[in-house]
């Protein structure tokens, strides 16, 4: 039996990658986007690197940090 928790969706590690080039293009700081989601930049990190999947509340503190609207995260 497959560990489900290992099981991480590819949607996610899209949208942590479109999270981590949005910040490069916006040429951000992580630990100031991580402050502005009321975050630590170490959980900011793992869902860039699409290792924990984030709830819709997570995603929508990320947008509005990074000045975007939600659906920009999905756009590849």
């Amino acid at each position: 039996m497959a560990d489900r928790k290992k099981e991480i969706p590819p949607v996610v590690i899209q949208v942590g990658e479109r999270i981590k080039e949005i910040i490069e293009e916006k040429e951000l700081i992580f630990r100031n986007v991580a402050n502005d989601c009321n975050m630590d930049v170490e959980a900011l990190r793992r869902y860039v690197w699409g290792k924990q999947i984030m709830g819709i509340d997570k995603l929508a503190l990320i947008a509005n940090a990074l000045g975007i609207e939600v659906g920009e995260l999905f756009k590849k």
